[in-house]
């Protein structure tokens, strides 16, 4: 053999190999581009769905506060409705001032509970055993509270 044919098969070799290693490279760079876009898709599809899940929950909300509203308009017209009867059909005042939201006398005579208080009436401190025990007039001389330790 020639050495001009060693070089002819060299140079041949090279270059097969070079597109093995090429067609490899392609392979490896290509695959990745794929499920990169894969990849997009779901998420481009993803977000069409939350866009879509936000106009949903959009419009729930807004028929919400449509209903709400009408049920509120009707309760003002029912309390209407109401007060223009108890003026034309009922003679009691007291029932006329609470039809018309009248209450400042019945606001008055309602009992407002007490705040809690972490503290006794009278002399004996904070923490009297006695505190809240109703006496009878005959035994409040005779009785003496329990002992404090």
């Amino acid at each position: 053999m020639n050495e001009s044919n060693i070089d002819w098969i060299l140079a041949i070799a090279c270059f097969l190999a070079g597109i093995g290693i090429g067609a490899l490279c392609y392979h490896l760079l290509n695959a990745n581009v794929a499920r990169n876009q894969k990849v997009r898709q779901r998420l481009a599809e993803t977000e069409l769905e939350l866009n879509q899940v936000k106009d949903a929950l959009n419009d729930h909300f807004a028929k919400a506060a449509d209903l709400a509203s009408s049920i509120q308009r009707q309760s003002h017209e029912l309390e209407h409705h109401l007060a223009q009867g108890a003026d034309r059909l009922v003679d009691d005042l007291q029932l006329k001032r609470r039809l018309h939201g009248n209450n400042d006398e019945d606001a008055e005579e309602i009992d407002v509970p007490q705040v809690p208080r972490d503290y006794a009436d009278g002399n004996q401190g904070t923490l009297a055993e006695d505190y809240g025990i109703r006496k009878r007039k005959d035994e409040q001389e005779s009785v003496t509270p329990p002992p404090r330790y």
